[in-house]
């Protein structure tokens, strides 16, 4: 759920092209022949999923891509949504299911072009498309929470310790609203809460995360941070034959447009948050995915201090975020509120527990891993 470079939750900067529009940009940027393409969802850039025919010049001879159409906002930072994409490439080849780029006519990896009103320009890539279901679709079981957790640290160890890139810089996105440092940020956006239960928890957040959490930033361990890895940014697979009682792999990670310089801690509290949206127990889920992750990256005693407070920070930032950027597009408000519809419920049955309880329910289902390996 990328939101501009700044503090801007959103401004009117979606791109909005046809079909028809999207089709001639990919025969004319990528050379490519449209069969098929339909919309996908997305926050606040446009894509789309494209069927090409006869042979592709793209990754391996792929048939099916995502045309991703930046919004105007983001795009004006090339260097920023350039070592994105060089980060998805390092990535795939180090392992990890991301997509790769598919090269436009005269060999680069995107490609700057004309908006669809005015003088605006958007940012155009054409990326492997990644098969799978989302999360959020299937019912999670402790382990693919707990493989959920072990590939967040795994992709952020891979990208703290490994990649490099001479724009790499671009990463550090100080006022990015979506970095879970700028908690506090969401005071500017507070109002479109307007005025009720729901905001005075948020306001709550706000300022135990300006107390707890903001002045032991420092002693947290750094690293490039996803950001977004959510129910609907992780793919997965089912690898049995059972109907019944299938088993999951993950197959695609989706979305880098949030990625930034951050802590590792940030990665696991952002996992645990989205893992809850749709769970039957969603305060047990914490400590499966928290167990996955301290089997790659063990969190410090101040980490985990912190972790009750940075997933309700995140919680706070969707759906703050979620409600103003709603007032902007309100004919996109039914994807916009999608965390919405459970989320507040979770956040507040997360104060009604209180942090010490659930805390106490994370840490010891964590611990129980370490005596027996996940099943």
């Amino acid at each position: 759920m990328s939101s501009g470079s700044d503090c801007r939750p959103q401004t009117l900067t979606k791109p909005a092209l046809s079909e028809k529009e999207a089709a001639e940009l990919v025969d004319r940027v990528f050379g490519l022949k449209v069969s098929w393409l339909r919309p996908l969802p997305s926050y606040d850039d446009q894509n789309f999923h494209v069927c090409v025919s006869g042979n592709s010049t793209g990754a391996e001879g792929a048939e099916e891509y995502v045309l991703k159409i930046t919004n105007s906002e983001d795009s004006r930072e090339p260097d920023l949504i350039h070592v994105q994409t060089q980060a998805m490439m390092f990535l795939s080849a180090e392992g990890f299911p991301a997509a790769t780029p598919c090269l436009t006519k005269d060999g680069s990896i995107m490609s700057l072009e004309s908006g669809d009103t005015g003088n605006k320009k958007h940012m155009v890539r054409l990326l492997t498309y990644l098969p799978g279901t989302p999360v959020a679709k299937i019912a999670t079981t402790p382990q693919m929470l707990y493989e959920i957790g072990e590939l967040a640290a795994s992709l952020d160890k891979a990208l703290a310790e490994r990649f490099h890139h001479p724009s790499v810089k671009s990463l550090h996105r100080g006022q990015f609203i979506w970095n879970l440092a700028n908690v506090p940020l969401l005071e500017q956006y507070i109002d479109a809460l307007g005025q009720n239960k729901y905001r005075a928890v948020v306001e709550q957040v706000i300022e135990q995360f300006k107390g707890k959490v903001t002045p032991k930033l420092s002693s947290f361990r750094a690293c490039i941070n996803h950001g977004d890895l959510n129910d609907h940014n992780i793919l997965v697979d089912s690898s049995s034959a059972s109907l019944e009682n299938p088993t999951y792999r993950v197959s695609g990670i989706l979305d880098f447009s949030d990625m930034s310089y951050g802590y590792y801690v940030f990665e696991v509290a952002i996992a645990i948050m989205y893992m809850m949206i749709e769970s039957p127990d969603p305060l047990g889920v914490g400590g499966h995915v928290l167990a996955g992750f301290e089997s790659v990256v063990p969190l410090t005693a101040e980490e985990r201090g912190a972790l009750f407070l940075l997933v309700s920070g995140r919680f706070a930032q969707s759906l703050v975020i979620a409600a103003h950027t709603a007032l902007l597009y309100p004919e996109n408000k039914e994807y916009l509120m999608i965390t919405a519809k459970t989320g507040w419920k979770h956040l507040m049955a997360m104060f009604e527990m209180g942090q010490e309880a659930v805390e106490k329910k994370w840490f010891e289902t964590a611990r129980a891993y370490t005596h027996c390996a996940p099943a």
